[in-house]
């Protein structure tokens, strides 16, 4: 094992929000990948730390606790176990779930701020910020709404529209009004902690170089956001619910503390600190926690959806660079967003699937290969019940289950249920066992790589080599004709299925475990923490801690000849098309009762026109031939259009909707007699046609007609 490799790998999941349960959006986002990438490392004798736990704080706990009308510790107390035992039941193998509520997080989180106030990386501000003299106290982004300025959404929040997603403040919104007691909210002075990021911009932008290897989806975002420049931001808030801000460092600074909390954005991520405290503290070890997060021989890897990098890749690490004791991470592999059934996900129109109430009804690892195969690794990806019973049905029982069944089955008819010896091995039974020797490095590449689509592919490709080999080599008919050549095959095809039994271990854990009863199988090393609550979930005297066999051991044959295997069971029952039409109906329904919102009207129709002047425009059918984003700018992607006369140079204002290369390709109708605008140095030769959904999605107009071709 080399240097690099010996050293303690520390894997963080992003804290999800205790304001509901878990989906499966979250599931392909940060919690499923980190999980294949824990289970394979300890599989290779690795040391890992898998941390993770409930973020309890912030202004979207309080605004959910009001809407039910009751304390925000009341509903963190609700979602917290739900969110725990839906994890546990899909087999996440964390070493500690912690929650922010705890008295150690608070600890963790007030004497991280202390250090920093005491380094000078902080600056204060006063500001006027709004109140509500009804409830006397300033609010929150989110306690804020109005008219927004941008769209004329009467309905926009303080942080941001909703039907427009225009970013905004509290103060840019038109009539603002309270929506704790609906009071127009009062002006009042408050004083708060800034993190000045961009002091640490020369250093993270240093930092983020010698990183070329992360993802595209990474680095893209995080050089934009460095492009245009880092601001200071608010690390403290003026709200009754989260981790108060240390008394001594508020005096210091002359501040009153009272009723300032430290924000959640900068509490979140220190989280992944106190919850590693609590794990070694648990262990006996109070002080442990440092060799994880403060010692050159620790790797820190943060697994998370694509709304997090930005905090993850330059926000806290800015942080962990201003407090000077901690490692930064080594990797950020980020994913981007999964849709269902070829539509954005929504919570709010109940346009998700439930973990909890995925598990009432099917196996986990149904759902862990679903998703395993469908991560939205570069690009946003799309499920459906369909491919779930297909992945299930043609995949899992037809190939995988079919394979081991079928071995097993065979070896207790016609070999008594032992493993036969390997007699003079023809070519086809050498070349299997030598191209098994390939799997643990192939499969291996792909998870360290962060390919984990690509890892679980070549598992099941060691299946299908399985079921191809047995077809080949007919033991049906060689039982009779020669049965040693029989022997053979039931061999080679047993020592398949105990490779299986340790590969699949990361992505299907629980049929990893099967398949080891099945062969008896004993003295295979664990891919989940050794003890606590979210130890392996199917005791087995097949899987032991600090067991011999690890993940290069898969390599090579394990079973010895002579060894008696037990009976074979049915891995995968068939999932029946009434199972997926339920499902159907259960994600259509609350869609269906949510909407159209209130809160998205249609846009009002504009007033009339006469057709002369509808006729001096000029629509054009045209293609994008090339794309790409703009230097400094969030909005607009350069595009080149051929409109078969000839290709324009459009800028168009869709960064938000869309990724440059997704654009290549589209058909397309372009305002082409709209005059030339200079935009950021740059001339836009006309206008794309895009219609607005109430969500404020934007779908490109397209025609069928020939580039050029007059759209009327």
């Amino acid at each position: 094992m080399t240097e690099r490799e010996s050293r303690r790998i520390l894997v963080t999941a992003a804290l999800p929000y205790a304001n509901g349960p878990v989906h499966i959006g979250h599931l392909a986002g940060a919690y499923l990948p980190a999980d294949l990438y824990c289970r394979y490392q300890r599989l290779q004798g690795r040391d890992v730390a898998f941390i993770c736990g409930s973020d309890e704080m912030g202004v979207a706990i309080m605004v959910r606790a009001r809407t039910e009308g009751i304390t925000p510790q009341e509903l963190v107390d609700r979602y917290h176990p739900m969110i725990r035992d839906a994890f546990k039941g899909f087999g996440m193998s964390f070493d500690w779930y912690g929650r922010t509520t705890s008295p150690v997080h608070a600890e963790t989180s007030r004497d991280f701020f202390r250090v920093l106030a005491a380094k000078g990386a902080f600056t204060t501000r006063t500001e006027q910020q709004l109140f509500d003299p009804a409830a006397g106290i300033f609010l929150a982004d989110r306690f804020v709404k109005g008219t927004c300025p941008s769209c004329g959404n009467p309905d926009a929040y303080g942080d941001q529209c909703e039907k427009c997603g225009t970013s905004l403040s509290p103060l840019e919104l038109v009539d603002p009004r309270s929506t704790l007691t609906d009071a127009k909210p009062e002006l009042r002075e408050s004083t708060h902690w800034y993190l000045p990021l961009g002091a640490s911009q020369a250093r993270l932008e240093e930092w983020i170089g010698t990183h070329p290897e992360w993802k595209s989806n990474v680095l893209g975002q995080v050089r934009s956001w460095l492009a245009d420049g880092l601001r200071d931001r608010a690390i403290t808030r003026d709200v009754p619910w989260g981790v108060p801000v240390p008394e001594d460092v508020a005096a210091a600074a002359g501040v009153d503390a009272a009723g300032k909390v430290i924000y959640v954005w900068f509490d979140a991520p220190i989280g992944y600190i106190s919850a590693t405290r609590e794990w070694t503290a648990a262990h006996g070890a109070p002080d442990g926690w440092k060799d994880w997060w403060q010692s050159p021989d620790s790797r820190l890897f943060h697994f998370i959806g694509k709304d997090n990098i930005v905090f993850h890749c330059l926000m806290f690490p800015a942080m962990l660079m201003a407090h000077g004791d901690y490692v930064l991470p080594e990797n950020v592999p980020a994913n981007e967003f999964l849709n269902i059934e070829g539509r954005k996900l929504s919570t709010s129109r109940g346009w998700a699937v439930w973990l909890h109430e995925y598990l009432a009804e099917f196996e986990p690892d149904l759902l862990r290969y679903a998703l395993a195969t469908t991560l939205p690794e570069t690009k946003d990806a799309d499920f459906s019940w369909s491919d779930f019973q297909l992945r299930a049905n043609s995949e899992l029982a037809d190939v995988l289950g079919n394979f081991v069944h079928r071995t097993l089955t065979f070896a207790g008819r016609f070999a008594d249920g032992v493993v036969p010896p390997l007699v003079d091995p023809s070519d086809a039974d050498r070349a299997v066992l030598d191209e098994l020797a390939t799997f643990p490095s192939r499969i291996g590449e792909a998870y360290e790589g962060f390919r984990f689509r690509e890892g679980v592919f070549e598992t099941m490709a060691l299946a299908r080599l399985g079921n191809k080999y047995f077809n080949d080599t007919e033991p049906w008919h060689t039982r009779k004709t020669d049965p040693q050549a029989c022997a053979n095959t039931i061999h080679v095809s047993l020592q398949l299925c105990a490779s299986l039994a340790v590969l699949l271990e990361p992505v299907l854990p629980f049929t990893a475990a099967a398949i080891r009863r099945m062969l008896r199988l004993e003295g295979v090393a664990t891919s989940a923490p050794a003890d606590g609550e979210f130890a392996d979930a199917v005791p087995s005297s097949a899987t032991v801690a600090g067991g011999r066999i690890r993940w290069a051991d898969a390599g090579a044959p394990l079973l010895a000849p002579g060894h008696a295997i037990g009976l074979a069971e049915v891995l995968f029952r068939k999932i029946e098309d009434e199972a997926i039409a339920a499902q159907l109906a259960k994600l259509q329904g609350p869609a269906a009762e949510a909407a159209p919102e209130p809160s998205l009207p249609y846009a009002p129709a504009k007033g009339h026109v006469t057709y002369d002047d509808f006729a001096k425009l000029d629509f054009r059918a045209g293609t994008v031939v090339a794309a790409e984003a703009m230097p400094k700018s969030k909005k607009l992607v350069k595009l080149r259009v051929d409109l078969g006369y000839e290709e324009r140079q459009i800028l168009a204002g869709v960064a938000e909707h869309f990724k440059p290369e997704d654009l290549v390709g589209k058909r397309v109708t372009v305002v082409a007699n709209l005059a030339p605008r200079l935009m950021m140095g740059l001339e836009s030769q006309g206008m794309l046609l895009m219609a607005e959904n109430r969500d404020g999605s934007l779908h490109p107009v397209s025609s069928t007609g020939e580039n050029g071709s007059v759209v009327r």
